[in-house]
């Protein structure tokens, strides 16, 4: 059966909400560490996902590969990544997170992680569970999502 529109409705409404609230939060993040969103984003993702080539990375954070270069000197010279030479391929880059730095990025977020800890306690281990999956489901048709405007 499906659900009734108004709750969906409620649930679209609630995520454009948390959507704009995080970019609010992380460009005050930026802000603070003197990053724009873009390189934010490239640090978040290396930091997920470990080390990457520029290529990859781009791909990944959904930037440009030329804008990419320069995200990567802007990163490199206020020393939040290391380019890497590939030991079996000279040509080959991998770009990685200075750790000692990536603890600047997770100290700014302290007080959001924070009170989603606070907010989880309320939940049971299967209501944290299916809210994960909700959330995980949704990521995953925004990606789809956008992979469809990036083919048109």
């Amino acid at each position: 059966m499906p659900k009734a529109p108004s709750r969906t409705a409620a649930i679209r409404t609630a995520l454009r909400d948390l959507r704009v609230q995080l970019a609010l939060l992380n460009h005050q993040v930026g802000s603070q560490l003197s990053l724009k969103d873009a390189e934010l984003d490239c640090l978040d993702v290396l930091a997920r996902d470990g080390a990457l080539t520029p290529s990859a990375l781009a791909r990944r954070a959904g930037i440009h590969p030329a804008t990419m270069t320069g995200i990567l000197d802007r990163l490199e010279r206020g020393g939040w990544i290391v380019r890497d030479r590939d030991q079996a391929d000279r040509r080959r880059v991998t770009v990685s997170v200075v750790k000692e730095r990536a603890a600047a990025v997770y100290q700014a977020y302290r007080g959001m992680n924070g009170a989603v800890d606070k907010i989880c306690a309320g939940y049971s281990e299967d209501e944290l569970d299916l809210i994960a999956g909700f959330l995980n489901r949704c990521a995953e048709a925004g990606h789809v999502s956008t992979e469809k405007l990036a083919a048109n």
